[in-house]
């Protein structure tokens, strides 16, 4: 049944769980368009309800082009969720979007392909064509960007997040494309998320954290899986102070 949730988070690699919830409950939901990847955990912080939802699952065994975002949306929607924050680790192009920056980016260019990126992609179901000039949600990316300023936490505002098809890394070929094209971040689940959230009507923003600079970005050489994983455990410990700023009364 659908309950009161002030904010819905998608957890991408590195945040599999939310720390902090209180009064936790697990639901195990099934939609229209199958399972979501693992069960949604709902639960209070200070006085406002949480639902989070591992988008790899808790275990990250889901790959990019295989997660079901349509399942996955549509489970927060039926919980109760009107605003959902996706929390995307990614690499660095711009310069001043190097590992462990926060992003917050206005733009997405999808360079995906074979995966399903709508709910009108059924029998019987009706075709929208969605306004995305602007695919995320101004109001919600300003308040992201409010509640990292009085949570000390440093954010960029701005940028355009490059959604490629994964799970290998980019080449530096394709990232200098990437760069010519305008992005500034490269990441692999960005799309269709934000096009099935607009489908759905629920205000949407991404979280970019930044685990690496992108092939041929910044000084460093070949990317270590190890530096990744190190810059997201950093990166990711900004995500809660956000979070609790955001829902607390400014």
């Amino acid at each position: 049944m659908p309950m009161t949730i002030d904010l819905a988070l998608i957890g991408g690699t590195g945040l599999y769980r939310f720390p902090g919830l209180e009064d936790v409950s697990e639901h195990v939901l099934e939609t229209p368009w199958g399972k979501p990847s693992d069960v949604i955990v709902s639960g209070r912080l200070g006085s406002c309800r949480v639902a989070f939802l591992a988008r790899h699952g808790r275990g990250h065994d889901i790959l990019p082009h295989k997660v079901n975002y349509r399942a996955n949306l549509h489970a927060l929607k039926q919980i109760g969720a009107i605003r959902v924050i996706g929390v995307n680790a990614v690499g660095g192009i711009r310069g001043d979007m190097g590992p462990r920056v926060v992003v917050v980016p206005d733009q997405i260019i999808d360079y995906t392909h074979g995966r399903i990126t709508s709910f009108c992609d059924a029998e019987g179901v009706e075709v929208r064509h969605i306004d995305f000039s602007e695919p995320y949600t101004q109001a919600l990316r300003r308040d992201l960007l409010d509640a990292a300023s009085r949570a000390g936490v440093a954010v960029v505002d701005g940028g355009c997040y490059g959604a490629t098809q994964g799970p290998r890394l980019e080449t530096r070929a394709e990232i200098a494309r990437m760069r010519r094209d305008g992005c500034d971040l490269v990441g692999m689940t960005g799309m269709p998320e934000a096009t099935l959230a607009r489908e759905l009507d629920l205000d949407y923003a991404c979280l970019a954290l930044v685990a690496n600079w992108a092939a041929g970005c910044g000084d460093e050489g070949e990317i270590s899986l190890d530096e990744i994983f190190a810059n997201l455990e950093q990166v990711t410990a900004q995500v809660p102070p956000i979070i609790t700023a955001m829902l607390s009364p400014s």
